[in-house]
């Protein structure tokens, strides 16, 4: 199989429509690394980055509609 795992990852985030964790992964992941921070923690970061995106843009659409 010659995929990479960033390859794998990148189409199995966005079946699950999970921009921003697509999006911040990879810079999540060097900012946590940096500050030592465990991977629970990692992946904490994570999920409250696309919850928080979900929320802007929810509220964004409201103020549209």
């Amino acid at each position: 199989m010659s995929d990479t795992p960033q390859v794998l990852l990148s189409h199995h985030l966005k079946a699950l429509k999970l921009p921003t964790i697509l999006r911040e992964y990879d810079k999540i992941a060097r900012a946590c690394a940096g500050e030592g921070v465990d991977y629970p923690r990692y992946l904490l970061r994570l999920v409250e980055a696309e919850i928080i995106e979900r929320e802007r843009r929810m509220v964004a659409r409201r103020h549209l509609g």
